[in-house]
């Protein structure tokens, strides 16, 4: 019995320890962070590009890898979120206002089932969604599940540019996504 007590002990510090990992905010102690919570790194602050790849909702792979010399807007959101749903219109807005200067969207659908995903996304978004039910990209990328919907800029390097940790406006992140754009790719990055 006292072995089952430690043993039980043991797995909450480590998934406490475990949690405390998943949510640390590396990015917001070497950037700067709005009184909104959006965080944007200078090129020079940025860190290496994450991988991000999975299967697309409509059947096939997706690598970002593949979009280099495009600013990628990254998004994660459920069928089951609200605020995923009052965003939607301003997301595919910015999209169309800022895909002819090289900048293209990709959804990152997570803790859903493939059903109702693809009717959240129908007559909604134009622009692929990779499925992640577990949520591992959001994870690899410090977005806790529970800061779902949230949106990541990656500057035409693939290096994470902004994090927005709520849901969005087109007032609000279309400028952020057109400073992005307005960048030069690093020397040699191509």
């Amino acid at each position: 019995m006292h072995t089952r007590r430690w043993t039980a002990g043991l797995l909450a510090v480590v998934a406490a320890v475990g949690l405390v990992g998943c949510t640390s905010k590396s990015q917001e102690k070497s950037c700067s962070t709005s009184p909104e919570g959006v965080i944007e790194c200078a090129p020079e602050q940025r860190s290496a590009p994450p991988k991000i790849a999975g299967e697309l909702l409509t059947g096939g792979a997706y690598d970002v890898s593949q979009a280099r010399g495009q600013v990628v807007v990254v998004n994660f959101w459920g069928s089951w979120c609200a605020p995923c749903r009052a965003e939607a219109d301003d997301l595919e807005a910015t999209y169309q206002a800022t895909k002819a200067s090289g900048v293209t969207f990709l959804g990152i659908n997570v803790q859903d089932s493939k059903d109702k995903a693809i009717a959240f996304e129908e007559g909604r978004v134009t622009y692929p969604s990779l499925f992640d039910p577990p949520s591992r990209l959001a994870l690899a990328l410090d977005i806790p599940p529970n800061t779902i919907p949230a949106t990541v800029v990656l500057d035409r390097d693939g290096r994470v540019a902004a994090v927005i940790r709520a849901a969005v406006k087109q007032a609000g992140l279309q400028p952020i996504v057109e400073r992005v754009a307005a960048e030069q790719p690093a020397a040699g990055s191509r």
